[in-house]
């Protein structure tokens, strides 16, 4: 019961983060990888005998090919460098194992792709082109996916609840969870949108899909309170038992599964995010946001908000 009775200090909490995140969005906008605004990706591998030394100078040298190989590996500040020397506008450049990097620029034409490569020396493995159309398709099919599975889930949920009227018609299930969704969307995107300004975050395909899954993730954990509430309605009783104590008693029953299940999941995505590749670390950070701020509105918002509309409504009645 505490905290169906201390709902409104969670209500605050989160409208607090909220207002920081739609602040963070409206401030520093999203910085869009390139699978949304077109771009390159240019990953290059150096396999010169000091390739493990981060901090090593970079000492490039002709082959007998006529291509560039490194002597040692060039640390991050010198690959940015040589890019910046190039002019060919702003450049990510991040670490990808023990020895490359993997370099995202505006969308280079092909002489600026071979003075890039020239002048990065090592083994270019992958060089990739997203054209600004193929990029903006991308990012409108993104954004309708996110919302035609918010549409599904919550036909899903007023279907699943059709048979609950009392206290609470089953429609208002499906707002709640709503309400939940776009708290557990608006947490990582606008943590984002800060760390696109102060550390090069990019949202990318990846992003998306890590959404998808959070939105997943949450509304598992919030049917599943939903679904013990009605289960307790019934067997119970609202005679016996007013709906804001049924659902505390619900949220008490479920608390210890999901924590369970949250910690398992956590440990796998922190192992992921500080041992996984470097191309997932992304991914990985979404979700650990994601995740935790579904929690969250699962049990300190969703199933509480039930219980407040039940009183809006009843002092409605009274009226």
């Amino acid at each position: 019961m505490f905290i169906v009775n201390k709902r409104k200090i969670f209500y605050t909490i989160s409208i607090i983060i909220i207002g920081l995140c739609i602040g963070a969005i409206s401030r520093y906008g999203l910085n869009f990888g390139i699978d949304f605004t077109g771009g390159s990706v240019i990953e290059v591998q150096y396999t010169g005998s000091n390739a493990s030394s981060t901090n090593a100078t970079s000492k490039v040298s002709t082959t007998t090919a006529g291509t560039m190989e490194p002597d040692s590996f060039p640390s991050a500040e010198v690959i940015k460098q040589k890019l910046a020397d190039l002019e060919i506008g702003e450049s990510v450049v991040r670490q990808t194992g023990d020895n490359g990097y993997i370099i995202r620029t505006k969308a280079l034409n092909e002489d600026q792709r071979k003075a890039v490569t020239t002048s990065l020396g090592g083994e270019v493995k992958k060089f990739d082109l997203v054209g600004p159309v193929l990029g903006r398709e991308l990012r409108e099919k993104a954004i309708l996916s996110i919302i035609l599975v918010v549409l599904a889930i919550v036909l899903f949920i007023t279907f699943v609840f059709r048979k609950v009227s009392k206290p609470v018609s089953s429609w208002k299930y499906g707002s709640v969870a709503i309400v939940a969704l776009l708290h557990d969307v608006l947490v990582p995107v606008g943590l984002f949108a800060f760390l696109g300004r102060n550390g090069g975050y990019e949202l990318d395909a990846l992003f998306i899909t890590a959404l998808l899954v959070i939105l997943g993730f949450s509304i598992h954990d919030t049917i599943v309170v939903f679904d013990r509430t009605r289960e307790n309605i019934k067997n119970i009783g609202l005679d016996k038992k007013s709906f804001g104590e049924i659902v505390g008693m619900s949220l008490t029953q479920t608390m210890s599964r999901s924590i369970n299940t949250t910690l398992t999941t956590m440990f796998a995505l922190i192992a992921l995010f500080f041992f996984g590749p470097d191309t997932t670390k992304n991914f990985s950070l979404v979700l650990i946001i994601g995740i935790t701020a579904g929690v969250y509105s699962s049990v300190f918002i969703a199933s509480p908000l039930l219980v407040t509309l039940e009183k809006f409504q009843n002092r409605a009645k009274k009226v």
